[in-house]
């Protein structure tokens, strides 16, 4: 099939959300949620963003992915009349690939699933062209002179909503199509196209106010959904340094070294406790304040000097007869990564390491150190008190 890259244009011009690309949505700027989709599907060799942006640019330097390619996008390519496909040509011409995927950096709920299911879809038909697209189920209506017309269903035999069909609207998540497609027609869809149906939530880009507030409200009851899977979570367990701390080293004029902790996280480990999950401290370091810290809030297992976090949460498992499964971990820094990615709930801090907010179930809002921790546990005890 040959290369495979992503194209994910970025201007900084945005009028209606300035520097929308930039902005948090929960957790992480908006770009980032399509740029760590696009670096997680198997089939995209490369993902290059294209922006004018000097805030883009120094936003995305830290995600740290030999995936990720940050070029300049033109002045000519960036008004607000040039057109997304003047961005393509514009890229097609120094960069060699065969087929392009075009992914819109204003769709936050864009998931490395639907990116590799809908490119083995393309890679194994004989299409041209593919589109991203939702189902709607509306009665469509056309205006000519005083009077309108039906334009997708006949209202003597309206049907009733679960009959009905509806019809095709495109989302603006992604596109697929050829290079030699792309130059000829100047185009981002030609020829023989095929769709890939995304769910509901993704139909609202963000392109002014009102989207942002509707994709919140969405990711709220996304997040919801999440917590409410977490019911069988018997053991918590956390890192220290990053997430029960800011990381920061703090040394007396003695040279006496402390930590910072939060109360807020504090109060979040006796929440779990009142509601019998059990609590553990996995940590590569091995201090006394660690284990004092440990000890006055009560956790249950005090695990330090640790170099295999996963290897120890399984013995911990088998003491308690669970599965990893139910198991929440929140961690930060590289030696996290294995078991974030084999427990049953996930989360990182705001600040965590980029391979990790990639990976994680949830990216909370907080830093380390500044109730993060407290966060990720409401998320799980919330549920359970409903």
């Amino acid at each position: 099939m040959g290369k495979i890259v992503a194209l994910i244009p970025a201007r900084a011009g945005s009028k209606s959300i300035p520097n929308k690309n930039c902005k948090t949505f929960f957790g992480k700027p908006l770009i980032h949620w399509s740029v760590l989709a696009a670096i997680k599907c198997r089939y995209i060799d490369k993902v290059f963003v294209s922006t004018d942006g000097r805030l883009i640019k120094d936003s995305l330097r830290s995600i740290k992915s030999k995936k990720l390619k940050i070029i300049n996008r033109s002045p000519e390519t960036a008004t607000d009349e040039a057109s997304t496909e003047s961005a393509m040509l514009e890229f097609s011409k120094s960069t060699k690939f065969k087929i392009i995927v075009l992914i819109q950096s204003t769709s936050p709920h864009i998931s490395y699933e639907d990116l590799t299911n809908a490119i083995k879809y393309y890679k194994d038909s004989d299409a041209i062209s593919l589109v991203s697209v939702v189902r709607q189920k509306r009665f469509i209506w056309e205006s000519k002179n005083d009077y309108i017309y039906p334009l997708n269903y006949e209202p003597s035999l309206r049907p009733r909503r679960q009959n009905f069909k509806g019809y095709l609207v495109e989302n603006g998540a992604f596109y697929i199509t050829s290079k030699s497609a792309l130059e000829n027609t100047k185009c981002r869809i030609s020829g023989k196209t095929i769709k890939y149906e995304m769910s509901d939530k993704t139909y609202y880009e963000i392109d002014e106010e009102i989207d942002w507030i509707v994709n919140e409200a969405i990711m709220k009851n996304e997040i919801i959904k999440l917590g409410e899977k977490k019911f069988s979570i018997k053991l918590f367990a956390t890192d220290v340094d990053g997430v029960l701390t800011d990381s920061g080293m703090y040394y007396s004029e003695n040279g006496d070294e402390s930590k910072k902790f939060n109360t807020r996280d504090g109060k979040g480990i006796e929440i779990l406790r009142e509601n019998k999950i059990k609590t553990a401290i996995i940590t590569s370091e091995n201090t006394k304040l660690v284990y004092q810290r440990g000890k006055k809030l009560k956790f249950d297992y005090i695990e330090q000097g640790i170099n295999n976090k996963l290897e120890k949460v399984k013995e911990i498992c088998k003491t308690e007869g669970i599965g990893l499964h139910q198991v929440a971990f929140i961690g930060d820094d590289v030696n996290d990564t294995e078991l974030l990615k084999e427990v049953g709930f996930s989360g990182v801090p705001s600040d965590a390491h980029a391979i990790n907010i990639q990976i994680a179930e949830y990216v909370c809002k907080s830093k380390g150190g500044h109730g993060c921790v407290r966060e990720f546990i409401e998320l799980i005890t919330n549920q359970l008190s409903n």
